[in-house]
């Protein structure tokens, strides 16, 4: 079955340095007690990075794991040769517990109900399911909220080690990348709901996991014993600026494209759809081959790349597969486009992206289509 096409005849592509990113992880690992554990966070075609490329290399710089959102990216890793654990971080149906014992894929468990639809399945097959169970400390999103239903699962987990192997138990912080008094009270309380929590646990599991990118940088308080290293291993600040990212870490992508059409306007004349742009005087326009199929998005209008490290205005409406741009004068069909990344000591980054366009740098890499391809070095 193919899959969706990728633009290799477009000069429109991303570069990925994967020694970037090895570096990344060695830098955290430093930073880490001997005892943790580091998982690498891959999910979402690894933050638009790409799973196997950047799994690949996360597992030749020493990683203990790695974290998907669905069944589906663990699979992948699997069929690559991944051996390492794999957690997978969304919640699944029970049918599809034996799958994951199968092939070796750790699942998030958020209810009882799950462990006592999946036992059985389980046992017919003859496969044990490794587990970790997510505690909601106030994201309110999954998990289990009361040492009650956490003391039933436990128990049930115990009476059931034929099905089911106990392997890890984690929460996830909503507000540990901000330092606004709110955001800090909430994260106290979570860390303290956890600690709550954990004391019916009398039998520890395998792994202990609280820390995400942004509680690893900046809550050292929040231990465990494995971290779930995620926007951070990519170079970008969890925190989107408002908390100081450690110099050392770089990003890795870079967005590059090209000049395919050159043309000047003359006052008056207007640009894309819609006529939102007109010349208020001669004006050279360029045609850039990328738009918002391949992920840079309407809302990007407005905004700039850099062509000969001068910062360009994209006029007129992003479109499906191209956009518009303003040259400061004539230049070349095939000239250089910096979409991310630096030109002649000039920079545009993806939290440029994201606070221009109001949104998260997540948003702005994961965004970018599978039609961009992706270059490593």
């Amino acid at each position: 079955m193919l899959g969706m096409v990728v633009g290799t005849h477009r000069n429109t592509y991303a570069k990925i340095s994967l020694a970037i990113i090895k570096r990344n992880i060695g830098i955290e690992k430093k930073k880490m007690d001997p005892e943790q554990a580091l998982f690498a966070v891959v999910k979402a075609n690894a933050y638009g990075h790409g799973l196997l490329e950047v799994s690949q290399a996360a597992h030749e710089a020493g990683v203990d794991g790695f974290c998907v959102a669905i069944i589906d990216e663990g699979l992948k890793l699997r069929l690559a040769g991944i051996k390492e654990l794999i957690l997978v971080l969304g919640v699944n149906p029970p049918a599809q517990a034996v799958l994951m014992a199968q092939n070796n894929l750790s699942a998030t468990v958020d209810s009882l109900a799950f462990l006592q639809a999946a036992a059985p399945l389980l046992r017919a097959k003859n496969v044990r399911l490794a587990v970790h169970l997510a505690l909601d400390t106030g994201m309110s999103r999954i998990g289990f909220r009361t040492k009650e239903e956490l003391k039933k699962a436990l128990a049930f987990l115990k009476a059931h080690r034929e099905e089911f192997i106990f392997e890890g138990i984690f929460t996830h912080f909503a507000t540990a990348d901000s330092t606004a008094q709110t955001a800090l009270d909430h994260y106290h309380r979570q860390l303290e709901k956890f600690h709550e929590l954990m004391t019916v646990v009398i039998n520890k599991p395998r792994y202990v996991h609280v820390a995400n990118s942004a509680a690893s940088l900046w809550h050292k308080e929040a231990k465990g014993n494995a971290v779930r290293f995620g926007i951070a291993m990519y170079g970008l600040n969890p925190s989107g600026g408002e908390l100081e990212l450690p110099s050392e870490l770089k990003p890795a992508m870079s967005l590059y494209s090209e000049i395919v059409s050159v043309r000047q306007l003359d006052a008056g004349n207007s640009v894309g759809y819609g006529k939102t742009y007109t010349a208020s005087k001669a004006e050279w326009i360029a045609t850039v081959p990328i738009g918002y199929a391949d992920g840079w998005l309407r809302r990007m209008q407005g905004f700039k790349v850099l062509v000969k490290g001068i910062y360009c205005a994209i006029v007129g409406r992003v479109c499906m597969d191209q956009i518009m741009i303003r040259l400061p004068y004539e230049l070349p069909v095939g000239e250089k486009v910096t979409l991310i990344g630096t030109d002649n000591k000039k920079t545009i980054t993806a939290q440029d992206i994201a606070t221009y366009s109001k949104t998260i740098h997540y948003e702005v890499l994961c965004a970018l289509s599978e039609r961009i391809p992706r270059y490593y070095k």
